[in-house]
């Protein structure tokens, strides 16, 4: 059997100050949750935070490639490190 990492994730309905302002902040409508990705920084709430601001930038902000492009890069790099993301 495979070795998996498992880290403590802070749920939502456990969350107060900071990091629940950053789960609000973070809520997937369509999954009703806070992607695993971002939760798992819920120990160090700065961390969350910088990893989501990072997402948004690279994802949403002006760039010269389009959202279509910078998605295909995505899958690419999820795909040759065979991350489910």
């Amino acid at each position: 059997m495979e070795k998996r990492a498992w880290i403590h994730i802070v749920p939502e309905e456990e969350a107060g100050g900071e990091l629940a302002g950053y789960y609000k902040q973070e809520w997937d409508a369509e999954k009703q949750g806070v992607d695993n990705i971002l939760a798992v920084h819920s120990l160090n709430p700065p961390t969350l935070r910088a990893h989501a601001d990072l997402y948004h930038t690279v994802m949403h902000a002006k760039s010269p490639l389009s959202r279509s492009e910078r998605e295909m890069i995505a899958v690419v790099v999820s795909v040759i490190n065979k991350c489910h993301y």
